[in-house]
């Protein structure tokens, strides 16, 4: 499958022309709503594409096979989620805010993948603060930071770049180069990204080395090696496998996982260089500028 046809030019998760209204979703049936009844206003609803197009996904779950996804527009109720400091603390903060946005309750947030999810935000943040999103980056070349300002909808979509090894499976296979060992992984999920968020931040408070990101992906990611699942025989090879071979393996998991691309250029003040960047995405992504 080309580039051209993982990636999409401009970002389809905002089209404009697929808003709808809370009412029009629930079917038209007359529901009391003090917004709409005593104010005139009604929450728009956007469908938003799944770049996993749902194929990853429980064949007998709400997600499997669905292209799109409904979301409601973010309100003030909403935006306390971003500041709640026991969220905060759980890592659960963007969770939290996916379930309260998504019109179908019965999808498991944890469940979905990284990408997937990081579409639903991407939608949730264009359609409650606006498309720019300005943020401080630092320079690829120099080191340098500054203030950039970039626009999301800028951002392409990366499609889905790899078969499941069985229908509704979100389990994919590689064969690493130096080992020539077949690995078995999946794509992570909120539920991965929340415990390495987690153990990376205890870590840090007992004085340990927090840098250990790399094996802690590959270890929530990879499933068996050659047919072996034992948790702690996988852990070991991961810490002692050939570099060439973790390259390799991570090269392929970001080629083949979809997602929102979140790579985007600057041109840094200081030195004046143009270098490829990618864009902070947590809680302060919902924070337009004020500046």
């Amino acid at each position: 499958m080309s580039e051209e046809t993982t990636r999409e030019a401009k970002n389809e998760v905002f089209a404009a022309s697929q808003a709808k209204t809370a009412q029009q979703v629930a079917g038209g049936h007359q529901v009391s709503n003090v917004m709409r009844d005593d104010f005139g206003y009604e929450i728009p609803v956007e469908n938003v594409p799944l770049p996993s197009g749902g194929t990853v996904y429980d064949v007998d779950g709400p997600l499997y096979g669905q292209e799109t996804i409904e979301i409601k527009a973010m309100t003030a109720k909403d935006e306390d989620i971003l500041t709640s400091k026991a969220l905060i603390k759980k890592g659960t903060v963007i969770t939290q805010l996916i379930k309260n946005c998504l019109v179908n309750k019965q999808v498991d947030v944890d469940s979905m993948l990284v990408g997937d999810r990081n579409a639903i935000m991407t939608a949730l943040r264009i359609t409650g603060y606006g498309a720019e999103y300005t943020v401080e980056v630092d320079c690829p070349a120099c080191g340098e930071r500054s203030k950039q300002e970039f626009s999301l909808t800028d951002l392409p979509i990366k499609r889905l770049d790899a078969n499941p090894v069985a229908q509704g499976a979100n389990l994919f296979e590689f064969k690493l180069p130096m080992t020539a060992k077949k690995v078995r992984f999946k794509f992570l999920t909120g539920a991965d990204e929340a415990e390495i968020t987690v153990a990376m931040e205890r870590r840090k408070k007992q004085g340990m080395q927090a840098d250990s990101l790399v094996t802690s992906r590959l270890q929530h990611s990879i499933v068996a090696i050659d047919g072996v699942n034992d948790r702690n025989k996988i852990n070991m090879f991961i810490r002692s496998m050939p570099a060439r071979d973790s390259l390799a393996l991570r090269r392929h998991i970001d080629k083949a996982e979809p997602g929102v691309d979140m790579k985007s250029w600057m041109t840094c003040p200081h030195c004046l260089e143009h270098s490829e960047v990618r864009l902070p995405m947590g809680a302060s992504f919902f924070w337009p500028d004020t500046d």
